[in-house]
């Protein structure tokens, strides 16, 4: 057994009650004292009580709070203020405030004075006579849907080509470019019904399906639409529920299509996989018409090929002449990838 140890012996039977009781109350306030200064912070006591009484002295005569407040505030009125060390030169810093001018109200629009023989016949004017005026001058809404119905059902409206006339159709000069609103509402039949509606369709240069919930019968529809269409230019069918054999179907489709130059696939529900980026890498391979793909390769092969045939196309495109007869060489650009890498294509006019 250690030294150490057998010192602890000692104590082990001491009796600390017998102890405390044969002590003082001097010799009880020193070990209160040294208790306290064990624990510092007293983190168990309220904080008006941590702090231990320290003043062993009786006082000299009761607290008056009162007369005290009172000597306090005498006290600070009679001292003297300090004087400031920089005296002031009354000199003003700063601009003065000037108040915005506001713009004059703009002046009311004059009112009309009719002669006073038109004032008392449009006073005293009928339903169905304010219509044949409304349809002279062209102003349709000049009377409610109420007196308007209610003049038509009269029949004593002298003149109703102006009123029952049919707006002339405006023609349509400019290739369309037809955006579907609301795609999340739409059905799927409705969908393949616009497709059907372009197979032959000349005036439509872009068509976007984007997020309108098409699945592989919406890329079926495309793919027919593809295999008939001769002035499609910018195809977008991004963030859709098209699988693998849906996209494969438009990729064999797009041959048939020389007129494509932008193909957007991206962000489809479940992962293509490594045979339709292959596919995709040889249908441009095979199509020299396209120049924008819209996809995030996965595969680095793919992905290589797919830049190559994307420059040679843009190339042979930029200058056709000069690339006969010799190959390009595969050289990589961000640009011509599409998607968020490149600017949208712009179809020739």
């Amino acid at each position: 057994m250690t030294p150490y140890r057998q010192e602890l012996e000692k104590y082990r039977d001491i009796d600390e009650d017998k102890i405390l009781q044969e002590l003082s109350p001097e010799e009880l306030a020193q070990l209160d004292a040294e208790l306290a200064e064990m624990d510092p912070e007293n983190v168990l006591l309220p904080a008006g009580l941590r702090q231990r009484d320290q003043t062993h002295k009786s006082p000299t005569g009761p607290l008056d709070r009162e007369a005290l407040l009172q000597h306090l505030e005498r006290q600070a009125m009679e001292a003297e203020e300090r004087q400031d060390l920089v005296p002031f030169t009354g000199e003003k810093k700063g601009k003065p405030f000037v108040p915005k001018e506001v713009a004059p109200a703009l002046p009311r629009e004059e009112q009309v004075t009719l002669e006073p023989e038109l004032e008392e016949a449009l006073a005293n004017a009928t339903d169905a006579e304010m219509c044949d005026i409304a349809a002279i001058l062209g102003m349709y809404t000049l009377m409610s849907n109420k007196q308007y119905y209610d003049a038509i059902c009269s029949g004593n409206i002298c003149n109703t080509e102006g009123i029952n006339r049919r707006p002339c159709p405006q023609t349509l000069g400019d290739p369309v470019s037809p955006h579907v609103p609301c795609p999340q509402d739409i059905p799927v039949p409705t969908l393949e019904a616009i497709c059907r509606a372009i197979h032959t369709n000349t005036h439509v240069r872009s068509l976007s399906l984007v997020a309108t919930r098409s699945n592989d019968q919406v890329a079926n529809a495309v793919a027919e639409m593809l295999e008939q269409n001769r002035s499609l230019q910018s195809l977008n069918l991004e963030s859709n529920f098209i699988t693998s054999a849906g996209m494969m179907r438009v990729l064999g489709a797009i041959e048939q299509c020389p007129s494509l130059r932008e193909l957007r696939v991206d962000n489809q529900c479940q992962r293509l996989g490594d045979t339709v980026e292959t596919a995709m890498a040889a249908t441009l391979e095979r199509c020299p018409s396209l120049l924008r793909l819209g996809y995030t390769f996965t595969l680095q092969g793919p992905r290589a090929r797919a830049a190559a045939a994307l420059t040679r196309n843009n190339e042979l495109r930029e200058c056709p002449q000069g690339h006969q007869g010799h190959q390009v060489s595969p050289r990589a650009t961000k640009g011509h990838l599409g998607g968020i890498w490149g600017p949208r294509f712009d179809p020739p006019s």
